[in-house]
């Protein structure tokens, strides 16, 4: 909470209406009652530029602190409903959103190695030479195997798997495809691989 009633106070000092918290409140509800597309629009490109250096600071890294701003804007999207304007600001709620987001992804995080490659766990998407000692993924199980754990991916991780892996796109093509940043694939298509990895070893 600290962070949202910090962003106001800063946004008081520097001149900013005062009404901003208001006029972000009946945007907000719009979006909740109306399903309002203009008034996220305007929501996202208040908060958007504002979650991205918070989130740049918090992550460090380019590609985590646009995920943490997509999926934070996201929720605002899908839980518009809950905002209450009697239990806090719309920064408030909003800011409170990115750090929950950026706990989970921090747990994400510390649960697998950070210098893990999705190359290095599915040679066929690589395109260096896999260590000869080391088995691959694709050896060790059949396509139809994998085609069933694809299933249980997260809607975004599967769509980058399945275009790279099924429709032989480079992550370059994805990342246009998508109008997402590359550091986004490569980051959703680690993780996705990483899952898939757990799920094999699971069923064994």
């Amino acid at each position: 909470m600290l962070v949202g009633i910090s962003l106001e106070n800063k946004l008081q000092n520097t001149g900013k209406p005062k009404d901003c918290a208001d006029e972000m409140s009946q945007l907000l509800l719009e979006v909740a009652s109306q399903r309002c597309k203009r008034s996220y629009a305007k929501i996202f490109g208040y908060f958007a530029p504002r979650l991205r250096s918070y989130a740049l600071k918090q992550m460090g890294n380019e590609a985590l602190a646009m995920e943490m701003v997509q999926d934070t804007m996201t929720n605002v999207w899908q839980k518009a409903h809950l905002f209450n304007a009697e239990k806090g600001s719309p920064s408030t709620w909003i800011f409170t959103i990115a750090r929950n987001i950026r706990f989970d992804m921090l747990r994400k995080l510390k649960n697998r190695k950070e210098d893990i490659c999705s190359d290095d766990l599915w040679p066929i998407l690589c395109e260096q030479t896999p260590d000869q000692n080391e088995v691959s993924l694709d050896e060790q199980v059949t396509l139809e195997q994998v085609g069933q754990l694809f299933n249980n991916l997260p809607d975004k991780q599967r769509a980058v798997i399945e275009a790279i892996y099924i429709d032989g796109k480079s992550q370059q093509e994805v990342a246009d495809e998508l109008a997402i940043p590359l550091g986004t694939v490569k980051s959703r298509t680690r993780l996705a691989l990483q899952r898939l990895k757990d799920m094999l070893e699971a069923n064994d």
